[in-house]
């Protein structure tokens, strides 16, 4: 290779933004001579913004071009906005994968839903591995998460080694897996790059806190309830799926799993060694059996999903399943930023039903899996980087990050967002390119740009609904007959208001065409003016500004 080499990074998705990580580095002389590796391959979720679209991913365009220069994917972990957008992605990039265990068991799963042949390409790893990927040589470090084998890793090139943590928090008494080996990340930590470092937590103080404290609590709770007893959580964080399993062997009570992606998270981990111990798990019908003071329900939905287990059973649409009561219901979970509308109001239907809803700010029931300030110092302690690169926060909780790394005394605390290209090495780092990045929509089982026109259309008619208008006319573009109009969302039939508007409307299509000023040769013209008349009319009545179809029918 040429003397003339750069190591950069460049973020795709998850800087700038809490989810959807997906990250580059490239080492070589030239953008499009380089070669590159992906570390991370996330997505996240649609709200009431994206309507029709649940899962929204990385625009990978500029590696997709590139893809012959590609030399690998690196999973760090399972949660989903790490790992959840390789089945849709990895398609048009077709390399080698490379995941510990756990992670590549799910990986297998999401592929064989998708009916991905990944034979030959996914290869997985042991905890710990050293594995070269010219011209990288990659280390792989297991840090403490809220999900198994939650892998850093060290990169090394001839320009230097950086130090990736993925998510990451310090827990020193976890439920599963080892606590951080802080003498071996030490030891790995020689003359150090750059760290590009997890940012979630950074703006709250003090520590995390540890899996094991939750678990006390949340089995002591538990043992106080007299009734039945619900408990939802994160389907990914293992650890907890055990202590809920603890809580319920330590009360007497038998455990019932609700919810597909709660078994299936359940059959990965009994397949990697982790859940061993849980004591059989009844179905429903079993359970309805029992006496309420006997049993403990595990369920999905903790962030109100419509078909969640808790969802469905607040609605009263889960078969064997319902709340009486006095029933508890535990969230033994956080509230993911956008969520909080229907979190509460799934809490308000729960407690419509009768029940007590039991949240983290009710009772010392959730940690999360990533670190806060003390811990992040205790990071760059250990690490001591040349460079510090915040990733995986929104914008307030990278400047803070940074701020932070200042403070710490790093030389080089670097601010970037998702398509910046920094140059690590050689030389002081610059943000020195970028390229194009954005989102593209999982729409039905296409992929689409956000921007697309259709997307555009579907906002419209979901805030300002829609208008459709057929004009049947002669040759001399006479009205033959009344126009047909179909309105949408615009106002309400009940009220009367839509027929006074459509008899008004159509009085004034009539009127344009008695104006044979507005009749054009060219009929797209006339199509134009028609739709300006109609959007107009319809603004000035109904304040709304519906997407409009005007179809012009000769007979």
């Amino acid at each position: 290779m040429s003397k003339n080499n750069k190591l950069v990074f460049l973020p795709l998705g998850g800087t700038g933004e809490i989810g959807m990580n997906m990250n580059l580095y490239g080492y070589g002389n030239e953008i499009d001579d380089m070669k590159w590796i992906i570390v991370d391959v996330g997505i996240t979720f649609g709200d009431d913004t994206t309507p029709g679209v649940d899962i929204i991913l990385p625009d990978h365009e500029f590696i997709k071009e590139r893809r012959e220069n590609l030399q690998a994917i690196i999973i760090t972990h399972a949660h989903e906005d790490h790992v959840g957008g390789l089945a849709y992605l990895w398609p048009d990039l077709k390399c080698p994968i490379y995941a510990t265990p756990f992670t590549s068991s799910i990986i297998k799963l999401k592929f064989e839903e998708r009916g991905i042949n990944h034979e030959g390409y996914l290869n997985t790893i042991d905890l710990s591995s050293e594995i070269k990927i010219n011209p990288f040589e990659l280390k792989f470090q297991t840090l403490t998460h809220s999900i198994p084998e939650p892998n850093s890793i060290f990169i090394k090139t001839k320009l230097g080694t950086i130090y990736h943590t993925g998510d990451w928090k310090i827990d020193l008494d976890p439920v599963v897996g080892e606590t951080i080996d802080v003498d071996s990340l030490k030891s790995n930590s020689k003359e150090i790059l750059a760290m590009v470092c997890d940012s979630t937590n950074i703006l709250t103080k003090g520590r995390s806190g540890s899996e094991s404290e939750v678990k006390g609590n949340l089995i002591d709770l538990v043992k106080h309830q007299k009734n039945r007893v619900f408990v939802t959580s994160f389907a990914s964080n293992v650890a907890r799926l055990e202590t809920i399993a603890a809580a319920a062997k330590e009360s007497n009570r038998s455990l019932v799993v609700l919810g597909r992606s709660m078994h299936r998270m359940i059959s990965v981990a009994r397949q990697n060694g982790i859940l061993a111990e849980i004591d059989i798990i009844l179905s429903e019908k079993e359970a309805s059996k029992k006496r309420k003071e006997e049993v403990l329900y595990l369920c999905t939905g903790s962030q109100g999903e419509p078909r969640g287990a808790m969802m469905r059973i607040a609605n009263q649409d889960f078969p064997r399943v319902d709340i009486d009561q006095d029933d508890t219901i535990i969230f033994s979970s956080k509230i993911i930023p956008g969520n909080e509308k229907k979190i509460f109001q799934l809490f308000n239907r729960l407690s419509e039903l009768g029940a007590n809803v039991i949240t983290e700010y009710d009772e010392d029931i959730h940690v999360s899996g990533h670190p806060c300030l003390e811990e992040m110092i205790d990071m760059y302690n250990y690490i001591n980087p040349n460079i510090s690169v915040p990733v995986h926060g929104e914008h307030r909780h990278l400047k803070r990050h940074s701020n932070l790394a200042k403070e710490m005394g790093i030389k080089y605390p670097m601010l970037i967002s998702n398509g910046d290209i920094l140059q690590i090495a050689p030389g002081p780092p610059y943000i020195f390119d970028q390229c194009k990045s954005g989102r593209q929509y999982l729409d039905g089982n296409r992929l689409v740009q956000s921007d697309s026109s259709h997307m555009r259309d579907r906002k419209k008619m979901s805030y300002n609904g829609v208008l459709n208008i057929t004009c049947l006319l002669d040759k001399k573009m006479n009205l033959k007959e009344t126009p047909i109009i179909f309105t949408s969302g615009i106002v309400s039939d009940e009220e009367h208001d839509n027929d006074e508007m459509v008899y008004l409307l159509e009085e004034e299509i009539y009127k344009f065409f008695d104006d044979k000023s507005n009749i054009s040769k060219k009929e797209k013209k006339v199509h134009q003016k028609l739709e300006t008349l109609s959007r107009n009319f319809i603004y000035k009545h109904a304040r709304k500004k519906p997407l409009t179809n005007i179809s012009i029918v000769h007979i």
